[in-house]
Formats: structure tokens, C-alpha cells, sequence
């Protein structure tokens, strides 16, 4: 299926179980972010019609609640084998409309397609406590319900995997679903309900509306939704949360990051530069889990700036379709402009500039339009200044100095953020130190990037994450549903 396949030019939503015009006047344009082609028209979504949505959720709701478990995964499972067939052919849309490269797509996919395994488990996910003579002649039971309508509002920088995160387990566990995708990159969501469509859901129990803010905050303003789950930045995702809390939803709201990578002058520093890169500049350094920052400790410190900018040099900037590129292009336009203001705020606090790539060139007349951001590298950093504080979202790595590890670890925990960090050491005390003491809901040691499997939660504390249950496995399954506890006794007659 090519993006041609998916759209007429304009795109639709998905509700009840059929394609339908979206009621609304706005949208705006989905771009190649490569060479600035226009691939579709995405139209917002009226508030007003929102209401109308979760309506059909909540129908569908009541019948598909009681649909025995063993049945509601069957179109799972045909979703997980459907996803499989169409990896190939849904990471070439994906990479047309975000602009990363082809294996970060693929990989992107791969890790969405786990957690529809994880889901297919929901009947043993579900499962809770059973105490025999809890009391004197008493059993007790706890079991897990569904709730109702859930909604997802989900970013630009993993189409593919973040919806994955939650619709899976809401409809496994009984409840109806709304996703709403970025609006920079809707059409792999569009591919994704095209899917769906084929897997043999019932009308109603999986919708896609397509939107902006006010759509958004049409989800968040319907008390009868059961809840909402955000990805993105911290000022939208601490607004997601307690509008959705004031109207006594259930929330989760994953925001931004500031993650960092700790050496130890123990570490292989070779493995430890190339692992570094790779988290710092993998999907243009436009993810959550991006390790932007290296405190190196003590006379490791020049070695490895060495070895990191050697392995920065043979990154190549360019389409990503292309099987050499490693960093494609930017979202969109304004996007790398916030990034090079970053680069630049970096420059004016003082920090040395190794490699700059605000002027990288991407040959061909086809690409003039792309919105590529090399490389770039600083070194010396402060870590009060702004490269060091704040989240960047594109391809720019900061290497700090620390006198001792713990100080190491104390630049760390002096952010305002808590997703994630990785350390590189070859000495067990300091790997339990870290373990113990990083600020932070995801913890890697000798490992670049602290991505969880799909069968434990994706943490993340601090400004990174606002609510108490996380997404993927049992904790979102824990949020789609709520324990009733059976208390039963047959006295004697």
C-alpha cells in the first residue's frame, strides 16, 4: 500500500467502521520533509464532532465489554499479523512523511508490533488475586473491568510505534479507542486504521480522528470519555493532564527530556563514543530517549570527545530512503529553526562549538526544500546553560566535564526532567550507584539508548511524566481498567 492507496489528496476519518470527511475547515499540509513535496491535505476536525466520536466509542462499548476475552484478542492477533505483512511497505510512508531513515523506521514498527504481542496476552494481563477463606467462610476475588471510551493524542516523532503503545491493550481489555494522530505525519495512523479495518474489529470500537489543539481539547473537555494518554512536549502534556483531571478522566501524560549519558574513566570509551552518537543523532535526535548530554569523568574526557568526533564525521545527512543515510531531514521547517536557535543559545553561553551543522549541504536539486540539520557537536559545556537544561529535539550533542563520578551523577539529577539516562563504566560499584541514585524512570548502564521492551512500562518521573500509570504492559493495562473485588459467602443452612 503506497500513500496513494491511503488518501485521494485529502484525508478522512475512521469511525463507526467507515471512512468519513472531517467535519471541520482548518488543517494544513503533510509534507516531505525531504524535499518539501506536498503529499496530502489533512483537515482538523471540528470540537463540536468530537463529542459525536466518543458517542460511537461509547456504544460500541457496551457490546464489546462483554465480548468473551479469548474473542476480543482474535482481531489483535489478525492486527499483529497484518502489521507484519505491511512493515515494508507502511516504513517507506513513514519515512516519505517524518523524514527519518528507513532501518529507524523499520526498527520504529518492529518495537509497535511488540506491543501488539504484549496485548494478545491480555488474558493473562487481566487476571488479579484470589484468596480462598480470606475470613471465616469467605472467598475473595479481584477482578479487572474495562471502563469505556479511552483516547490517545500521540506525536509527530513515532507515528507508528506511540499509537501502538496504548490502542492494543484499551480494546484487549475490553474498552473502545480514539486515536488522534500528529497532524504533521497522519498518514502512517492512516495506514495503521486501514489495517485495523481489515482485522475484523467491530464498528465502533476503533476510531482516528484527525486535528489540531482544539480537537484535542474537545478529548479533554467530554466528561464522558474514561480517560486520555499524551505524548509530547512538558508544557502541552502538564496541560493535557490537568485539564483531563478536571473533568475527572483518567490521564497519563508522558512530556519532554533532558537525558544524559555518564562515563566513567573505567569505560570502553571506543564503545562508549559509539553507542553516544548513536542515542544523540538516531531519528535526527527527534525522540524522548535521545542522550544529549555525556558527562565524562576525569582524563577520559579528551579520548572520548576523540572518539566522538570521529564517529560524528562519517555520519551521513540526506533522504531517508536512501540506504546510506543516517540522519534524515528535520519534521518541518519551523522545527529546525527551533533546533538551530538552540545551537545558537548554545554558542552565545560560551560553550565550544566541535562540529556545526547549520550548513550542511545535501546534494541535489531535489532536496533544495529539505529541512536537514547536520551534526553538532559541543564541547566544554556548562552544565546550567541552556543546550544543557532544556530539550532540543534535533541532532546536537553536548559533552561535559565532572571531576569524580559523583559529581557525574549530580549534573544528572540537577534537571528538570526524569525520562531517561544511560551510563558506560566497567566497574559494578558505580553501575549500582547509578542504578540507585539517576533521577530518572529509564536506566541504561553499557547500553546507548534505555528503551524498555514492550513487556515492562515506559517510565519516566519529574517534568517527563505526569500521572501514575505508564504506557506499555502492565501498567497501561492497569489504566484501562479497574479492580472490582468479589466478596462471597454460602453460609450453612
Amino acid at each position: 500500500m503506497q500513500i496513494d492507496d491511503l488518501t485521494d489528496g485529502t484525508l478522512h476519518n475512521y469511525v463507526n467502521g467507515e471512512w468519513v470527511p472531517v467535519d471541520g475547515d482548518d488543517g494544513e499540509a503533510v509534507v516531505n520533509p525531504a524535499t518539501g513535496e506536498q503529499l496530502a491535505h489533512v483537515p482538523f476536525t471540528d470540537p463540536h464532532a468530537v463529542d459525536d466520536v466518543v458517542a460511537v466509542g461509547d456504544a460500541a462499548f457496551e457490546e464489546w465489554r462483554n465480548v468473551a476475552i479469548e474473542e476480543r484478542i482474535q482481531p489483535v492477533f489478525r492486527l499483529k499479523e497484518l502489521l507484519e505483512e505491511h512493515q515494508e511497505a507502511m516504513a517507506r510512508v513513514l519515512v516519505r512523511e517524518h523524514g527519518k531513515n528507513l532501518d529507524e523506521a523499520r526498527g520504529e514498527l518492529r518495537r509497535g508490533i511488540e506491543n501488539v504481542e504484549v496485548a494478545c496476552g491480555a488474558p493473562r494481563l487481566m487476571q488479579d488475586g484470589f484468596v480462598e477463606n480470606a475470613a471465616p467462610g469467605i472467598d475473595e476475588t479481584a477482578v479487572r473491568r474495562p471502563l469505556g471510551t479511552f483516547a490517545a493524542v500521540t506525536p509527530f516523532n513515532f507515528p507508528g510505534m506511540i499509537p501502538l503503545w496504548f490502542l492494543p491493550y484499551a480494546v484487549a481489555t475490553g474498552n473502545s479507542f480514539i486515536l488522534k494522530p500528529s497532524e504533521q505525519d497522519p498518514l502512517t495512523a492512516q495506514y495503521l486504521f486501514h489495517l485495523i479495518d481489515e482485522a475484523g474489529f467491530p464498528d465502533g470500537v476503533l476510531n482516528l480522528v484527525h486535528g489540531g489543539p482544539d480537537t484535542v481539547n474537545a478529548l479533554l473537555d467530554n466528561e464522558a470519555l474514561a480517560g486520555v494518554s499524551f505524548v509530547g512536549s512538558t508544557p502541552v502534556a502538564r496541560h493535557v493532564y490537568e485539564s483531563a483531571a478536571a473533568t475527572g478522566m483518567r490521564v497519563q501524560a508522558q512530556g519532554g527530556a533532558k537525558n544524559y549519558v555518564v562515563v566513567s574513566d573505567s569505560a570502553d570509551l571506543e564503545y562508549a563514543a559509539e553507542k553516544t552518537v548513536s542515542s544523540s543523532f538516531a531519528c535526527g535526535g527527534e525522540r524522548c530517549l535521545a542522550n544529549d548530554i555525556a558527562v565524562v569523568v576525569g582524563d577520559a574526557y579528551e579520548p572520548f570527545v576523540e572518539a566522538v568526533l570521529d564517529a560524528v564525521d562519517d555520519q551521513v545527512v540526506g533522504d531517508g530512503l536512501d540506504p546510506e543515510t543516517d540522519i534524515g531531514a528535520l519534521i518541518t521547517p519551523e522545527h529546525r529553526d527551533r533546533v538551530v536557535g538552540h545551537i545558537e543559545a548554545g554558542i552565545e553561553d560560551g560553550n565550544e562549538l566541535l562540529r556545526d551543522g547549520r550548513d550542511v549541504d545535501v546534494p541535489g536539486e531535489a532536496y533544495a526544500d529539505g529541512t536537514f540539520l547536520g551534526p553538532t557537536v559541543f564541547g566544554e559545556v556548562d552544565t546550567d546553560s541552556r543546550i544543557a537544561q532544556e530539550e532540543i529535539f534535533g541532532p546536537v550533542l553536548g559533552i561535559a566535564r565532572a571531576d569524580d563520578f559523583d559529581e557525574a551523577v549530580a549534573k544528572l539529577n540537577a534537571t528538570d526532567f526524569g525520562n531517561a539516562a544511560s551510563l558506560f563504566t566497567a566497574r559494578g560499584a558505580e553501575a549500582s550507584q547509578f542504578r540507585n541514585e539517576a533521577e530518572v524512570g529509564n536506566v541504561g548502564v553499557n547500553v546507548g539508548t534505555a528503551a524498555p521492551m514492550a513487556f515492562f512500562h515506559f517510565g519516566g518521573r519529574k517534568d517527563s511524566f505526569f500521572g501514575d500509570l505508564h504506557a506499555q504492559a502492565e501498567d497501561v493495562v492497569r489504566f484501562y481498567t479497574d479492580e472490582t473485588v468479589y466478596i462471597e459467602r454460602w453460609p450453612d443452612e
